[in-house]
């Protein structure tokens, strides 16, 4: 079997050496040029560095194994891989028969442009928006959002990494909530092929909106408990306007998935969604920044093949 390793952030070649014991592997370092030249790929790193390379990795189409080493590993952890030790167990599993191995859906984000953006924009139409759409799109892993927590993840991001990766998102929250302000905000929801406004959202301010493709975000907040890779559907989960301090009560709960209980919390499921707010707010998604709205967010149905973890 031949493998390529990519190491993020945190990580170096000393991490391989474990994969590397006892198998008759041939390594490379770097992404291959095409799968010809590979049989899978190992990711030493956490959401981020996975982020910064799902382009390639889609157009490769090979078997992507992740292993936790960033500060924020929620997509290793949605896929069963909570370790280093849980790690190499997966990928020794792979080696010895290969089954443990999936296709996984991936989020897919579009900014949407209030006037030409170049050669090659296309026109698009809806009952609520008219836009030029760039091209160009955005993969995402685990979860795009809006508002509070695009804000709060920027300023984790400004934290030291070892920080970031002991809690940085729930240090970064008191006080981004103490400045943050909601904003209007508009969902439209694509049902059936038909473009329908969830009205709730454009008539009043927001605190954040959450398009989910796994379940787990910021470190183990499970902000999106119902959400599924393979279901060609993003959860959506949207807070409206609430009191500040009701609100920072709210995220203890998010880890259990309780807050979607609370009558400011709405949840629902979409194939595609586009975003609008009064004034351009910020994208993040796998805890980085994408671009500003307004955008469209869809499904990249089955574009990511995975290793999985085993149970031990």
């Amino acid at each position: 079997m031949r493998a390529a390793a990519i190491f993020g952030l945190g990580s170096s070649p000393r991490d391989l050496k474990p994969f590397q014991d006892g198998s008759s592997v041939s390594w490379q370092i770097g992404l291959p040029a095409s799968p010809e030249e590979t049989d899978a790929i190992v990711l030493f790193g956490g959401d981020g560095t996975l982020h910064r390379h799902l382009p390639q990795l889609v157009r490769l189409r090979l078997p992507v194994m992740i292993v936790p080493r960033g500060s924020g590993n929620d997509f290793a952890r949605a896929l069963g891989i909570k370790s280093f030790r849980h790690a190499l167990s997966a990928w020794q599993a792979f080696c010895a028969a290969g089954n443990n191995s999936r296709d996984v859906d991936l989020g897919l984000i579009k900014q949407l442009a209030t006037e030409v953006v170049g050669p090659g924009s296309v026109r698009l139409e809806t009952p609520n928006f008219s836009y030029w759409v760039p091209n160009k799109s955005y993969y995402f892993a685990c979860i795009g959002s809006v508002g509070l927590d695009a804000e709060i993840a920027r300023r984790a991001n400004e934290l030291p990494r070892w920080v970031r990766s002991h809690g940085g998102y729930v240090l970064a929250l008191p006080g981004t909530l103490a400045r943050y302000k909601p904003r209007q905000m508009t969902i439209t929801v694509a049902i059936n092929g038909e473009s329908s406004t969830f009205a709730s959202h454009s008539s009043q301010p927001t605190f954040l909106a959450a398009f989910a493709n796994t379940p787990v975000y910021g470190g183990g907040m499970r902000i999106a408990p119902q959400a599924q890779m393979d279901d060609g559907h993003l959860d959506v989960c949207v807070v409206k306007r609430l009191k500040k301090l009701k609100l920072l009560s709210l995220f203890p709960t998010v880890y259990f998935g309780r807050h979607l209980q609370i009558p400011e919390v709405d949840y629902f499921r979409a194939a595609r969604v586009q975003v609008e707010t009064e004034s351009g707010a910020n994208v993040f998604a796998d805890g980085e920044y994408v671009c500003r709205t307004p955008i469209e967010i869809g499904v990249a149905p089955k574009a990511l093949k995975v290793i999985v973890g085993v149970r031990r």
